[in-house]
């Protein structure tokens, strides 16, 4: 049949509709069993589809035009794909599997237009697109044995070891409960990563709090407190000495303290929201002013620990107080607009399901949650590790940022569903005098300090729009950067590497849409930590004497070395 006539495209509308049920089904039964399964109710199947007739025939002449050019480059021997997945000699030197690759990219781009070609609301296209993204990564020739030229390759030139690996590989990694994205083995918490020396201050039931031995003679007087995610382990800010925000914050003179989340046991599966932000946000502020002496501080949130900071921050301000001089917000959604691809999860059925499940007690387990982030980039988080751990026997190779990516953590279950309805449904923190935290009725507009706000361009667990929309919702004096890459690298860029740009504007004006900003802002080379030192440092005070012990006291007095026990704790 050819492609030209109505009856194929037709069948193809039919056989899209059909596998996006499937995949759709397949796709949501996979994230229910892990942190976005709520959506079953909504997920067990998909309504009729319409096409935009408009949209549907740009892509049938698109998909004749590309068949036909890739029939003729088979039959001259000149096919060239385009795609890391088949790049490799051993593709290019196959006719037939080099055919099978072009002919699974066309597929695969024609399924992802009919998604785009679907006539409905943007959120059900999301929806859509991301089963379909997730049913077309699954499906490439290069995840099975059968068909990849690359590890039959091996396969033969092993006689067979690369299976034999491979094998051992799988079972190795169903043990452990996850896909290595690194040789885990080379890695340990405080030997060879979080190696910023320092000591453990204080601990209670839901943190450490940390101190770093100062590095310089002087510091300043306003110290300074890192509050990272909760869903995570702090040591993304301290990976190895030559690229940890944590020991680059000592090096500058800033007397650092960091909170290290304890990771959740059951004992913990009954906390909520509130505790987190009284017995631990609250807790670390109130506990660096009475180790430090000084009456205010300057503190930084990264992510989750962003929005934890500004509910604090929102909650000491109704009480009266403003113990902080100045505040850094790292990918953080406060005004939850713009959140990216989780928003194809994120309705009332989701919700509700998640507050039955857990929302009066249990855990949500670490490894789930990975698992979920992993799946939102499929080909480079998932697949690239099926194939190189499994069908060609390769261990990966030691990256201290992906190690740390496996260390999961849990959430309380009451944490997480609060966390849910008041920031992802209902994006209530911004609105004032909405929600009440630790029984006050917070309202952002009070949190007046300055603050520095950072975003990542290609960020896509907090969108750019997310990170900016920041600037609408705090009434302080702000800067606004934007740096190059995703959530995390964009974060870790030393400025010894010289990687990466950073975009500034220094007007006083933040436009509601990101992208005036960005039309107006100035492309920077390196890292934008020298920009955010020179910041922190108008906002530190004077130099006074370093310290020449940890804490303060008996009270406050050295309990363990860093980085404590705490962080390593596994799921």
């Amino acid at each position: 049949m050819s492609a030209t006539t109505p009856e194929f495209w037709t069948q193809m509308s039919e056989g899209f509709q059909q596998n996006l049920s499937k995949s759709w089904g397949q796709a949501m039964q996979h994230f229910q069993t892990i942190d976005l399964g709520g959506l079953k109710a909504g997920a067990e199947a998909v309504p009729p589809l319409k096409f935009s007739a408009d949209k549907l025939q740009t892509l049938q002449g698109q998909y004749f035009k590309d068949a036909s050019d890739l029939w003729n480059q088979s039959l001259h021997n000149s096919l060239q794909v385009k795609d890391r997945r088949f790049s490799g000699e051993a593709w290019s030197s196959n006719p037939v599997a080099a055919f099978n690759a072009a002919t699974y990219l066309l597929n695969a781009r024609t399924l992802m237009g009919l998604a785009d070609a679907v006539d409905a609301d943007e959120k059900t296209r999301n929806r859509i697109r991301f089963a379909i993204e997730q049913w077309v990564a699954a499906a490439a020739p290069s995840n099975f044995l059968a068909f990849n030229a690359e590890a039959q390759k091996k396969a033969v030139e092993t006689k067979g070891e690369s299976i034999a690996k491979g094998v051992k590989n799988l079972m190795h990694d169903i043990q452990q409960g996850h896909v290595s994205m690194t040789d885990e083995s080379l890695f340990e918490v405080g030997k060879n990563v979080a190696t910023t020396e320092g000591a453990v201050v204080f601990e209670n039931e839901f943190f450490q709090l940390i101190e770093y031995k100062p590095l310089t003679a002087k510091v300043y007087e306003k110290p300074f407190l890192l509050i990272p995610p909760c869903i995570n382990k702090f040591y993304i800010l301290d990976l190895q000495p030559e690229n940890s925000l944590i020991r680059y914050a000592v090096s500058q003179g800033h007397r650092t303290f960091v909170v290290s989340w304890r990771n959740p046991d059951e004992s913990m599966a009954q906390k909520t929201w509130d505790d987190y932000i009284e017995h631990a946000a609250i807790k670390a502020i109130d506990t660096v002013k009475a180790i430090t002496g000084a009456p205010k501080l300057n503190a930084l949130g990264f992510c989750v620990g962003g929005t934890i900071l500004s509910n604090a921050l929102a909650v000491l301000a109704a009480r009266g107080e403003k113990p902080v001089a100045s505040a850094t917000f790292l990918t953080t959604l406060i005004n939850f607009t713009d959140t990216g691809i989780l928003d194809v999860f994120i309705d009332d059925n989701f919700v509700k399901f998640r507050e039955m499940q857990m929302g009066k007690g249990g855990l949500l387990k670490g490894q789930d949650l990975a698992s979920t982030f992993s799946f939102l980039r499929p080909n480079d988080l998932v697949w690239n590790y099926v194939v190189g751990n499994y069908l060609k026997g390769e261990t990966p190779p030691p990256f201290d940022l992906l190690y740390w990516n496996s260390d999961s953590t849990n959430l309380p279950g009451p944490f997480y569903a609060w966390y849910l309805r008041n920031t992802y449904l209902e994006n209530n923190l911004v609105k004032p005098g909405k929600v009440k935290v630790c029984g006050e009725r917070i309202d952002l507009s009070q949190v007046d300090m300055p603050v520095y706000i950072y975003g990542s361009r290609e960020d896509h667990i907090v969108p750019i729009g997310g990170a900016y929309a920041s600037t609408q919702v705090l009434p302080g004096k702000k800067r606004f950067v934007m740096g190059a890459s995703g959530h995390i690298a964009g974060v870790i860029n030393p400025p010894a590497a010289k990687k990466r740009s950073h975009w500034l504007h220094e007007g006083t004006r933040f436009p509601a849409d990101v992208n005036d900003w960005i039309a107006n802002a100035k492309e920077m080379p390196g890292s934008w930590w020298t920009d955010w030192a020179q910041w922190l440092k108008g906002h530190a005070g004077k130099q006074i004497v370093a310290p020449k012990t940890y804490g303060k006291g008996a009270t406050y007095k050295a309990i363990e070395a860093a980085p404590g026990r705490y962080v390593k704790a596994k799921d």
